[in-house]
Parts: structure tokens; C-alpha cells; sequence
């Protein structure tokens, strides 16, 4: 009975293993966070949250997570620093052309009914979707009744959002993306290139409110009548990712329509009978109830 009970307090003794000990300094940070800056990753999917939080250990020249931990919450410039890596932008023109053009031939239909149009791009990283709607709208005669509530958690993203600037080396695949998507003229009669870059249109602009709006934490603000939120809920798990579903069901108008990215769904969320294909492929729905 001792020689067992002296095994079990050198297990006890040996504490955690290192994946352990890991997942506890990840818990300690983004509670840190949460508490101090009201930022919420604390529901994101594990996986993905730990890959970003190593490169920006690795960023800082840390030698830990607890060490970045300190740093963040003594130094508000490291954290805003570490946000920009946690909500890393990939997004481009026209991304996913097919997408767009079925959104010209199945919903353009429908908010050519509206009086008013309400559209929310939750998640609109660095931009480039919100003014590809922009550019569709125009196109189609209904800009000038559209108000596009373009939002992000990142306010390095929405800066550079805000601006329409954007590397000119992009352009021949964004112009390959909307000629694919349907587009009727040249793509550059909408911006004017300088240098390296390219800035998009003013007039582009006028109908588009920029403003941080943090998914995991915040509520909803108006009722739209399209709600684009694409390649966002990828790193959410399963509690958050049906959260945001709930703040999507609320915030959209009857026969409202919600676009997903390729790789999600409205299935196996408690939300999925609120809402009826208009296209399973391309991942939009239209709200039922």
C-alpha cells in the first residue's frame, strides 16, 4: 500500500504534460485578453488559434506563451500587434468568381424588389469583397439604393479597407475574378493606379459605412437584407460558430439571404431551419422564417 501510494504522488507531482501546460498558458492569455481589451478568441477553434499564437510568439522573440501573456497585457502595441495576427486577412477581388455570378443571376432578382437595400459583409478583412459588391451593385443599377455595412474586428484591416488601396501586382487575377463573375466593362475604370498600387474609385465608396464589429462579443445593429460572411466561421468552434448564427437569423429581414464561404454550412447549427437554399453549391441561403 505505501510503495502505491508514493507512485501516485510522484505522478501527481509531475504535473502536466506538455500539451497540457500548453492549452493552460493559451486558456491564461486569451482570458487575459477577453478581461482586459474585451477581444473574445476564447471560443475559437484550437487548432487554428495555437498555430497563430506560436508564429506570434516567434514574431516577438518570446521564449513562451506565459512570456507573450506578460507582454500583451503590460504593452497595448504588442497586443494590437498580436490581434493583426489573429485575424490574418485572406481575401482577394471577386473571390470565388462563380459565387459572385450566381449572386448577380439568383439574388440581384430578388433586391431589384426593394425599395432600400441593407447589406452586411461581417468579416470584411482588408476590403476587397466589400468593393467587389460595391462594383456589382453598380453594374446592376442598384448602388444608389444600397447601404453596405462593411465590418471587422481587425482596425488595421478596416484602416487599410477604408482607404481602397491595394498592390497593383493583384489586378490581372482580380481582373480574371470579375470578368468571371460576370463583370460588363474593364475592370480598371474603376480604379486609377499610382506607383505599385491602385486605388479604387471614390464613388465606389460613398454608400459603404466602415465600423469595428467584433462577432464573438457584439450584437447586432440593424436588420439587412443580405448578410455576406465568408471563410470567417472556419475558426470558430462549434459554440461560437452557432452563436453567430443566431446573431445572422436575427439581424436578417424576412426572405433575407445569407452567403457562406465553400467550406461552410448552415447544417448541424440550430439554425438550420430558418433558412432554404437558394444555391447549395455556392453556399446561399434564404431566410424561411
Amino acid at each position: 500500500m505505501a510503495a502505491t501510494e508514493q507512485g501516485s504522488d510522484e505522478l501527481s507531482l509531475a504535473g502536466p504534460n506538455k500539451n497540457e501546460l500548453e492549452n493552460i498558458e493559451i486558456e491564461l492569455l486569451l482570458t487575459g485578453i477577453h478581461r482586459l481589451y474585451g477581444y473574445d478568441f476564447r471560443n475559437y477553434a484550437l487548432s487554428s488559434i495555437k498555430r497563430r499564437i506560436w508564429h506570434h510568439v516567434h514574431a516577438e522573440n518570446l521564449p513562451s506563451i506565459s512570456a507573450l501573456q506578460e507582454k500583451v497585457l503590460h504593452d497595448r502595441t504588442c497586443f494590437e500587434r498580436l490581434i493583426y495576427s489573429l485575424s490574418i486577412p485572406v481575401t482577394e477581388m471577386f473571390r470565388d468568381p462563380g459565387l459572385f455570378l450566381t449572386f448577380r443571376q439568383k439574388v440581384v432578382p430578388l433586391l431589384r424588389t426593394y425599395p432600400y437595400i441593407r447589406i452586411w459583409h461581417a468579416g470584411c478583412s482588408t476590403g476587397e469583397e466589400v468593393y467587389s459588391m460595391a462594383i456589382l451593385l453598380q453594374e446592376e443599377g442598384l448602388y444608389e439604393k444600397a447601404r453596405i455595412y462593411a465590418t471587422d474586428m481587425n482596425n488595421r484591416s478596416l484602416q487599410q479597407a477604408k482607404e481602397g488601396v491595394y498592390e497593383i501586382s493583384k489586378m490581372k487575377q482580380y481582373t480574371k475574378n470579375y470578368l468571371e463573375a460576370g463583370g460588363k466593362h474593364a475592370f480598371s475604370k474603376y480604379y486609377t493606379a499610382k506607383y505599385n498600387s491602385v486605388i479604387f474609385q471614390p464613388d465606389l465608396r460613398k454608400n459603404i459605412i466602415f465600423a469595428e464589429h467584433n462577432l464573438a462579443t457584439d450584437t447586432s445593429f440593424n436588420e439587412f437584407n443580405v448578410i455576406f460572411c465568408r471563410n470567417v466561421m472556419i475558426y470558430f468552434n462549434d459554440e461560437l460558430r452557432d452563436h453567430v448564427h443566431g446573431l445572422f437569423c436575427e439581424s436578417l429581414s424576412r426572405f433575407g439571404v445569407l452567403v457562406l464561404g465553400a467550406k461552410e454550412s448552415i447544417h448541424f447549427t440550430g439554425y438550420s431551419d430558418c433558412y432554404e437554399p437558394l444555391d447549395r453549391v455556392e453556399k446561399i441561403y434564404r431566410k424561411a422564417k
